[in-house]
């Protein structure tokens, strides 16, 4: 920071505007991609499903920076000079710092959601109806975060009794004091990193597992009832997995078992139990292979939120880690600027990351943005959402 002014007096006028530009830029699409997303929850009932509330928790976090934290920091990035007194300074650091930190204690409660829903479905059933109640999670999200860094940043120079940080700057008292950053960065950082990787780790072995078995067990019905295994909407043993969403599976699966029901269907000398056994297998196997494709779907999801978060991430906090051990002396200040904006990157990149990985959010967009379009599909020949 003390090399902040020399840095920007270096830069022409053409650049600052360009650096302005640029900024602004993304904190008008931090603003408006947050906000499309928090008004998809509120028009579209379809989204008010218990996992995704998590990812309304997010937004509200994402869209905090980009309306407080990202505004407030531009003048200061583009002049090095901070003009808005010492009590806004504070109020900006802890809502820069809580919004960052929920951001990313608000993935990680995500993979643990996606993680539980495709591992342990069965067997958490009545805790989900029960005991799981999103509410407590989101909340504890924003204590933990408030817990992280705030305390230290309101009260550092009152238990240090002096301040390091110049009546013109806006930073941490800590900002230089490698112990606490590497204790903070492995709270805020390594650990969720570690554990969004766990849960990752165990919903692909879990698909995997699922794959190379073939649901034997689970379409061992159909197998007796003279089934394929197409109806059961998985490949053959050995085979690639299909590519389709798990949204088009359900039509595909209910269109290719219709008329296998019917050219298989009881003859005069089969009961009617028989036959109401194949169906029934038949339907099982579809609902088998359906589940399996929107596990496919979460996990695929889920690791692009993931990478792009680690991505945003490491640069910023190994960065903040190096530059508190040498007290900035081995760390350019443009290079920490640099990772310092590619965290916020990761705030305007959530939302859209929602649509690319979910056909609800897919639809409930179009429905926000483009009505008449949204009207015209759903009256036509479309896949349920």
């Amino acid at each position: 920071i003390a090399t902040t002014k020399s840095t920007i007096s270096k830069l022409s006028l053409g650049v600052l505007v360009l650096l302005a530009f640029l900024m602004v830029l993304l904190c008008v699409v931090t603003i408006l991609g947050n906000t499309l997303v928090i008004l998809a929850f509120v028009m579209d009932r379809n989204l008010r499903h218990r996992s995704n509330y998590f990812f309304l928790n997010l937004a509200v976090s994402d869209f905090a920076v980009g309306t407080f934290c990202m505004p407030l920091y531009i003048p200061y990035a583009l002049t090095g000079t901070w003009h808005l007194g010492r009590s806004l300074c504070k109020l900006w650091l802890v809502m820069d710092y809580l919004m960052c930190t929920a951001s990313v204690f608000n993935i990680v409660l995500i993979s643990y959601d996606r993680f539980l829903s495709v591992t342990k479905a069965v067997r958490i059933t009545f805790l989900f109806t029960v005991l799981y109640i999103p509410a407590i999670k989101m909340v504890a999200i924003w204590a933990l975060a408030f817990l992280l860094y705030c305390p230290a940043i309101l009260f550092w120079e009152q238990v240090a009794g002096h301040s390091v940080v110049a009546a013109d700057q806006c930073y941490a008292e800590f900002f230089d004091n490698w112990y606490f950053l590497l204790c903070a960065s492995t709270l805020e950082f390594f650990v969720p990193l570690l554990l969004v990787t766990y849960f990752n780790m165990h919903i692909f072995h879990n698909i995997q597992r699922r794959q190379r078995r073939g649901s034997a067990q689970d379409c061992e019905p159909a197998r007796s009832s003279s089934l394929s295994w197409r109806f059961c909407g998985l490949p053959w043993p050995g085979a690639s997995s299909p590519s389709s969403e798990a949204e088009d599976s359900v039509s595909s699966l209910t269109r290719s078992w219709r008329p296998a029901v019917v050219a298989n269907g009881p003859s005069r000398t089969e009961t009617s139990s028989t036959a109401l056994k194949r169906n029934f297998s038949a339907s099982f196997c579809s609902r088998t292979g359906s589940k399996l494709q929107r596990d496919k779907k979460i996990a695929r999801s889920l690791a692009i939120i993931v990478c792009v978060f680690a991505i945003c991430w490491a640069p910023y906090s190994l960065l903040m880690i190096i530059r508190g051990a040498c007290q900035g002396k081995c760390i350019h200040n443009s290079l920490y600027e640099a990772t310092f904006w590619l965290l916020w990157i990761n705030s305007s990149l959530n939302p859209f990351l929602y649509p690319l990985c979910h056909m609800r959010f897919r639809m409930a967009f179009l429905k926000i943005l483009c009505p008449k379009k949204f009207a015209a599909l759903k009256s036509g020949n479309t896949p349920s959402f």
